[in-house]
């Protein structure tokens, strides 16, 4: 998977920005929405398609488009060229491969003390009982 041949398939859009800040926001399209069909893409295989389906499964809408937007900066380019950085990191965080956890050993010494410990205090709770007069 290389990230330059997926971000030929992407296809931005620019709208208007929500929320409170003057004329500025009023007027000018900041905004970028990014917009990738993970299906129909020519860059992954059908492996990876499925794991970023997997991975992605709360971020795509039901066709298989995965759609992403920036409006932290006043200028457009800025907010394309972060989305895009957004797009690359979660495309390559969804096809990292998982290492196998090797299953470790637990140490003597760990052993000893735990049973050390419940010795202790199953001794504490045996003297707070009252002794016995036969």
């Amino acid at each position: 998977m290389d990230a330059e041949n997926l971000i030929s398939e992407l296809t931005f859009k620019a709208v208007r920005s929500s929320g409170s800040g003057g004329q500025h926001v009023n007027k000018v399209a900041t905004k970028v929405v990014l917009s990738f069909d993970i299906l129909n893409s020519s860059h992954l295989n059908e492996d990876e398609k499925i794991k970023l389906l997997s991975f992605l499964n709360n971020r795509i809408n039901k066709s298989g488009i995965l759609v992403l937007s920036s409006d932290q900066n006043r200028s457009q380019l800025k907010n394309k060229i972060d989305v895009t950085k957004r797009f690359v990191n979660l495309i390559k965080l969804g096809l990292k491969e998982e290492k196998e956890r090797k299953q470790t050993k637990i140490p003597k010494s760990v052993k000893r003390k735990r049973l050390e410990s419940k010795r202790k205090i199953s001794e504490k709770k045996a003297n707070r009982k009252p002794p016995k007069l036969d």
